[in-house]
């Protein structure tokens, strides 16, 4: 009768555009800071590569996240996606908290000259944490658990 309902009050675009905004400002987190490594003065700045380890996971599972959101938008109903992205905006927010302890480190060791890249790449962090952080929130608002887990997917292998 109503195919759509379920979609329509459980609003998964709310929480697709929420990912979709979270994952543009992790995009442009690393724009500036992997612009470092083509500047022969920030190259080898403390902590960048540490971020960066950090970093790639991140952005992984804000790609993933945001992909089964626009799976859930598009009809599919499948409790496993939703299991998929709950784990992966927890698995994106836990390395959230190392990409900020790098970032910190390196606006710490960066000459004056860059840090304001350093500091324009921690505020898009915090606009890309607070994102995700109301992603989760709208998901659980819809009475869907966000359980915190660890591993890749609460469970499974874990790519670094």
């Amino acid at each position: 009768m109503y195919p759509y309902y379920f979609y329509r009050v459980n609003n998964w675009g709310q929480v697709l555009t929420l990912l979709q905004q979270s994952l543009y400002a992790e995009q442009m987190v690393c724009s500036y800071t992997s612009e470092l490594y083509h500047i022969p003065e920030t190259q080898n700045l403390t902590g960048l590569n540490d971020m960066h380890r950090q970093l790639i996971p991140a952005s992984y599972h804000r790609v993933t996240a945001t992909g089964s959101a626009q799976r859930l938008v598009n009809g599919e109903q499948q409790q496993t996606i939703i299991n998929t992205l709950s784990a992966c905006i927890n698995n994106a927010a836990q390395r959230d908290e190392a990409v900020d302890k790098g970032l910190q480190v390196m606006e710490e060791n960066i000459n004056a000259e860059y840090k304001g890249a350093v500091q324009t790449a921690m505020q898009w962090q915090e606009y890309a944490k607070a994102y995700l952080s109301q992603a989760k929130e709208a998901v659980q608002n819809m009475g869907m658990a966000v359980p915190d887990g660890s591993g890749q997917e609460n469970g499974g292998a874990s790519y670094e």
